[in-house]
């Protein structure tokens, strides 16, 4: 099998990379690869004092309940593979591999 290629109208050709982990050691819940993705792929959650991860309350009243904010993969198959996440993450959490045929 071989990775997917598409070739650019230009000419140039193009592997797309999709999101596949986020390291959440690393991730410091900053939410600039959120508000980089237009595809919905993304959501922010917060990780309890067990290690559980738990939904963040839109009223931010509830920020006892979680130790820290990280990013998870929530919807992957909306990725087109840009990227543009791991290239804006400032703690380079992000790991993507091509799609095989």
């Amino acid at each position: 099998m071989s990775d997917i290629t598409v070739t650019m109208p230009d000419g140039r050709t193009w592997v797309p990379k999709f999101v596949k982990t986020i390291n959440q050691e690393k991730c410091i819940g900053c939410g600039r690869c959120f508000k980089v993705c237009g595809r919905e792929v993304l959501q922010l959650v917060g990780i309890d004092h067990e290690g559980e991860i738990v939904s963040i309350a839109s009223d931010e009243e509830d920020d006892d309940e979680y130790e820290k904010k990280v990013m998870t993969i929530a919807n992957q198959m909306n990725c087109v593979g840009c990227e543009a996440c791991s290239k804006i993450c400032p703690k380079k959490c992000y790991t993507h591999e091509p799609m095989t045929a």
